[in-house]
């Protein structure tokens, strides 16, 4: 089973970027879906989005659309996850996941069931 690791979190003004990156040190990510995930104090968990191991196609929250974008890097084995135009919204512990597979499920029906590694997520915080 792959292990993950986020990284990149840390503190940004409002209108900031800051990217968070998805590695693995055991396996190669190239044949696992990624899923991204963030959870505030006091929510539930959301999903952001999922990017496809087949053809790094990806699907993302509204709440992000047009904002976050994710990405990846076989030949570094890792996947990225840019957050532009950063919120107060956005601040919450982010992470990522994998499923072994070539292509995330439509956007609605991501669940985290759905992956079974999870690193221990990173931290971003949105304030001035």
């Amino acid at each position: 089973q792959v292990h993950v690791v986020e990284s990149g979190g840390g503190s940004v003004q409002p209108g900031g970027s800051l990217r968070l990156s998805c590695a693995a040190s055991d396996y190669s990510l190239a044949f696992y879906n990624i899923g991204w995930f963030r959870q505030a104090p006091e929510k539930e968990r959301e999903k952001i989005g999922c990017i496809s191991s087949i053809d790094g196609r990806a699907e993302y929250a509204d709440s992000v659309k047009g904002r976050f974008t994710m990405s990846r890097s076989n030949v570094e084995n890792v996947v990225y996850l840019q957050m532009n135009s950063l919120k107060r919204d956005d601040t919450a512990r982010y992470y990522c996941a994998a499923a072994y597979g070539d292509k995330c499920p439509p956007f609605t029906r991501i669940v985290s069931a759905d992956f079974d590694s999870w690193g221990q997520g990173t931290q971003v915080t949105v304030s001035s």
